[in-house]
């Protein structure tokens, strides 16, 4: 496309006031990262210094903060600015020093990017003032900035004198009404939350006292240290991670991935959380804090526990306050899912006390893990504990008296069979249970010999003993009469004997077979329109509920005696309701009514009956 010969290139035109806005707004989630933004400053020009002066013995060039209720300033021993440099990055929103082309190739050594890291102090002042002198150039002089937030700045030279040794001081003057985030005891306290793990020396002076400096980051991070034994070393990461999250460590693991310069630990939770719930954390870039919510550095199975860790090669994002989803932050979270699983492998074949203590709490997340993960299934699937007709067990033990395992498909079903099924001597596991019945069915990958199906309504009542011939026609009367009563229910009876003989009853119903029959109803009731077309083709044999009485109960005994049509239909209403509250599934709005209607049946039968 040709331009018209009128048209002209121009610049954008930057209201500064409204791009500090954006800034608190929008990318900085308070004005406290303000003090990050002049740490990052500082270390980023103590690294170009040491690049500059490789031979300076480490600790030489430090950082040095002061804050006493009227100026929050930060001074560093770093490679320092030119007047040239001044107009080029402090002048130019969003350049970074650290893209200069005689530093380029080191740029990977920096975290943070000079000038919009500077715009954040005008979150709490309306002034900055920059002083430097460059470490580049011998003799070079002083260079002073003055940037105000409508947008205007002046730049001066100055004697060497100004400041006598290379480096930058920054100093704030804030504004009334940002004294939450710049008066000393708050200064100094986001000192030690951003920059405790930084590798340069840090102080920190509020000019009281005879101005004595505190020290910051006195100590290196706990894993850089060496201690006498590993028991000591154990014990100092777990305070370590009591101190930050609060809470004692069921045990620590250690991470350490040299391709990125990655290390910290892994603190285990003590308590259990719910699945899913995902834990935020505490992530350093070369020291300094990026974040205390950082999610993505673990899969989401490991909610069992919070890290921190310090890295040197992950990415932050614009704002520095979260990690830049890439390929590099892919692999470090794929290498730490890799320890975490190390670890539990660890303790399932050195320490059993531990594993048992983890498994106690965390077996839904090992659960999680082990439906995806081939390697922790066989080794932690027989200590996993499950609900069973033999009561909460391991696999390993159910399978030891259990050669076939029943699975159920819900915690409803598992309720309503679970006492029958064992006193028939069936080995059922309730499924119903996030992750269960998976990793039942995985069972014989661990032990080949034992057999898992599902549990179906058939297999259970093949169990159970069918009266004698002369019984069930003397019952049949009653039979008939008792299906007619429930045929509203879909539900089928039928008379067996069964252990043990206190339960009159047994309802047995599915979900899927409720669904199923809600399904077919829908369908009579559309008939002859599209949607009767519709669930027509769908349409299958719907299941029926099944009733069955226990002759060993004396309670069925009596019903299936009753010679009174009304009081046997009432009777047959009133076992059916108590095996539906039985099955502790949720009772449908005609089984409540049914329920009440036969019991106040019963009673004005047996009020008349006294009189």
């Amino acid at each position: 496309m040709t331009l018209p010969e009128n048209t002209a290139d121009r610049t954008f035109q930057v209201d500064l006031r409204g791009l500090v806005d954006l800034l608190s707004h929008h990318l900085y989630s308070s004005p406290r990262v303000y003090l990050r933004e002049l740490l990052q400053n500082a270390v980023d020009a103590l690294t170009a210094r040491h690049t500059l002066e490789p031979a300076a013995p480490a600790g030489s060039f430090g950082i040095r903060l002061y804050a006493d209720g009227t100026v929050v300033r930060v001074e560093d021993d770093g490679v320092g600015l030119t007047e040239a440099d001044v107009h080029t990055f402090l002048a130019t929103i969003g350049r970074s020093s650290k893209r200069a082309e005689r530093i380029a190739e080191q740029r990977g050594d920096f975290i943070g990017q000079f000038g919009i890291g500077l715009l954040s102090c005008f979150l709490v002042a309306d002034e900055i003032h920059v002083l430097s002198r460059s470490a580049r150039t011998p003799d070079a002089p002083a260079v002073e900035w003055r940037g105000r937030g409508d947008g205007s700045y002046t730049v001066r030279s100055l004697p060497a004198s100004a400041r006598p040794r290379p480096g930058t001081t920054v100093t704030l003057t804030p504004r009334a009404d940002a004294g939450e985030w710049t008066r000393p005891a708050r200064v100094h306290a986001l000192a030690r939350h951003f920059g405790s793990l930084l590798r340069h020396p840090v102080t920190f002076s509020d000019g009281t006292g005879g101005g004595a400096d505190v020290p910051v980051n006195p100590e290196a991070a706990p894993w850089e240290r060496t201690y006498p034994t590993p028991g000591a070393r154990s014990r100092a990461l777990a305070a370590y991670g009591e101190e930050v999250f609060g809470f004692a460590p069921l045990d620590t693991v250690e991470l350490d991935l040299p391709a990125v310069g990655l290390k910290g630990i892994a603190c285990v939770l003590p308590e259990a959380v719910p699945a899913g719930r995902r834990h935020g954390h505490r992530v350093h870039v070369k020291g300094m804090l990026l974040s205390e919510q950082a999610e993505e550095i673990l899969p989401e199975w490991a909610f069992f526990v919070r890290c921190v860790v310090d890295a040197e090669s992950l990415r932050p994002t614009a704002s520095r306050e979260s990690l830049y989803e890439d390929d590099t932050l892919a692999a470090v979270r794929d290498a730490l899912a890799e320890r975490l699983r190390a670890w539990i492998a660890r303790a399932a074949a050195s320490d059993p006390e531990l594993l048992g203590r983890f498994l106690q709490v965390h077996h839904l997340a090992v659960k999680s893990l082990a439906v995806h993960d081939d390697e922790i299934l066989r080794m932690l699937l027989p200590w996993l504990p499950f609900e069973t007709t033999d009561g909460h067990c391991t696999l390993d033990e159910f399978a030891r008296t259990h050669r076939t395992v029943l699975v159920t498909s819900s915690v409803e079903e598992f309720r309503q069979v679970a006492a029958i099924a064992s006193a028939a001597g069936l080995g059922v596991v309730n499924g119903g249970y996030t992750y269960d019945r998976q990793l039942v069915h995985r069972l014989p990958e661990i032990r080949p010999e034992v057999a898992v199906a599902d549990l179906d309504p058939a297999t259970l009542t093949a169990h159970l003993d069918p009266v004698d011939r002369e019984t069930e026609l003397a019952a049949a009367a009653y039979l008939a009469l008792a299906r007619d009563a429930l045929a509203v229910f879909d539900c089928d009876v039928a008379l067996r004997t069964f252990q043990p003989a206190s339960a009159p009853a047994l309802l047995v119903d599915s979900r899927e077979a409720r669904h199923e029959r809600t399904r077919s109803q829908l369908a009579r009731e559309q008939e002859g329109g599209i949607w009767g077309d519709i669930l027509g083709a769908l349409r299958q044999e719907a299941p029926r509920a099944q009733l069955i009485l226990n002759q060993l109960n004396p309670l069925v005994r009596t019903a299936v005696a009753i010679d009174e049509p009304e009081l046997a239909r009432t009777s047959a209403e009133a076992l059916y309701g108590q095996a539906a509250l039985l099955s502790r599934r949720p009772l449908r709005p005609a089984e409540s009514s049914l329920i009440n209607r036969s019991f106040l049946d019963l009673l004005a039968h047996a009020l008349r009956k006294d009189s």
